[in-house]
């Protein structure tokens, strides 16, 4: 076999007027675009698009309407803190690190409120936009590799939306840990796996409930034993077994839909409710009809269900979100 034991013979670089080869750099151009239009070269799957960067299972589309449900997101979660883009207690950060940062929309705001610091965001969709901040890149990694950043580096490292996109949590922590600055700090927001409520009304035969049970038992089949459905409930833990010190963990509660009688309850539950909305093939679409042997048809018709029951007044859905802060050790 060739290369196996044997030399590898290399092409000529002489033409036929005996000089080097003036092509060289043209060639290196077009295998560095051709690399580049792979990557681009998405997976079209039930009608969704999906990214074609390595092995990484990911099941989330990267499409237009799966953008929109990210700033959909980054607008959720910015209300729910009051307008603010962290709550972790950061001065002049001058590196940070934004992990599964998909359209890039928190990296930008972030780059545009500290204009002196450098913002990073790696995701393994090339999905962001060009026009940026000159502080602000993009790179398209796999957060689950090992990262090629010096360690020591970030003063603060963003994590925010990951659950079912981590095969193995404690590498990641790990990871962070080497690499964020002595007394850097590390943030983690994410939601619960489904919808409850405080007053009975999502019951046990409800589309809502059927919708969670359907992807937990998805999640089960696809064998992360360290990628935890529960991350939202289990990551303060895991962030203190890591190593991190003064671990510090904020509850939320999102109203599903427009219910609340407080006003500003009652707006945060209509960009929760249509944070969902938008959002549902993409949680359900390619799992389900992989993984549970579902038809497209049966999929839709369980959305559509869902979104009945997120319109109906009488249900009182929440949606719980925890918001874990730590630091790493001065020493």
């Amino acid at each position: 076999m060739a290369g196996v034991g044997q030399a590898i013979a290399a092409e000529s670089n002489e033409d036929s007027f005996g000089g080097n080869d003036s092509t060289l750099g043209s060639e290196t151009a077009s295998d560095t675009t051709s690399i580049a239009s792979w990557i681009k070269e998405y997976r079209i799957i039930n009608g969704r698009r999906y990214h074609s960067f390595g092995d990484e299972p990911y099941w989330q589309p990267n499409d237009e309407n799966a953008q929109n449900h990210n700033d959909l997101a980054h607008e959720l979660y910015t209300r729910t803190f009051g307008g603010a883009l962290y709550l972790a207690p950061l001065k002049e950060p001058l590196r940070v690190l934004d992990v599964g940062t998909g359209t890039g929309v928190w990296a930008i705001d972030f780059a545009d409120k500290f204009p002196q610091c450098e913002v990073l965001g790696i995701d393994i969709s090339p999905i962001q936009p060009t026009w940026i901040p000159p502080n602000c890149k993009f790179e398209v990694a796999d957060a689950e590799r090992e990262w090629t950043f010096p360690e020591d580096h970030f003063d603060y490292i963003h994590l925010r939306t990951l659950y079912g996109g981590i095969a193995h949590w404690p590498s990641l922590y790990e990871r962070c840990l080497r690499h964020l600055k002595p007394g850097g700090y590390i943030e983690q927001a994410e939601y619960a796996p489904g919808i409850t409520s405080e007053d009975g009304t999502v019951t046990d035969d409800s589309p809502l409930i059927r919708l969670t049970k359907l992807g937990q038992e998805c999640y089960a089949k696809l064998e992360r034993p360290e990628g935890d459905s529960n991350i939202f409930e289990t990551m303060k833990g895991r962030i203190t077994t890591a190593g991190f010190t003064d671990v510090v963990e904020h509850k939320f509660k999102w109203p599903m839909g427009r219910w609340p009688k407080d006003p500003q309850m009652k707006e945060l539950g209509m960009w929760a409710s249509a944070h969902l909305d938008v959002g549902l093939e993409g949680y359900t679409l390619r799992l389900f009809t992989m993984l549970l042997d579902m038809t497209t048809e049966e999929v839709e018709t369980l959305c559509a269900d869902v979104r009945r029951q997120l319109r109906d007044k009488k249900v009182h859905g929440i949606w719980p979100m925890n918001v874990v802060i730590a630091r790493k050790p001065t020493s």
